[in-house]
């Protein structure tokens, strides 16, 4: 397997070790990501014990600056989507 894996070579790589067709995998993918970002869209969060969790957190209206003139610009209020790592997740890459 490459360092690197993108969508098309996990779903070969899950196909490939599940027995499923490359169709069936690759529409399971679709829906699992789908669940989890209309979840998190509506201010829920995903856990999947051990490997990572997803949530969406909120920013404060704050003032920032254009690295390329030094203009200071308002930068509004917004949501942004949160990550955590698991613990098997991280025991994997220590």
């Amino acid at each position: 397997m490459a360092d690197n894996l993108n969508k098309t070579e996990l779903v070969a790589a899950v196909a490939a070790a599940s027995g499923q067709s490359q169709a069936t995998v690759s529409s399971v993918v679709d829906a699992f990501f789908s669940t989890i970002s209309e979840t998190v869209a509506k201010g829920g969060k995903v856990t999947i014990p051990g490997w990572l969790a997803a949530e969406r957190s909120e920013t404060a209206a704050r003032t920032g600056r254009n690295p390329q003139t030094g203009e200071e610009i308002s930068i509004p209020a917004g949501h942004r989507v949160k990550l955590t790592a698991g613990s098997k997740l991280k025991a994997a890459v220590k």
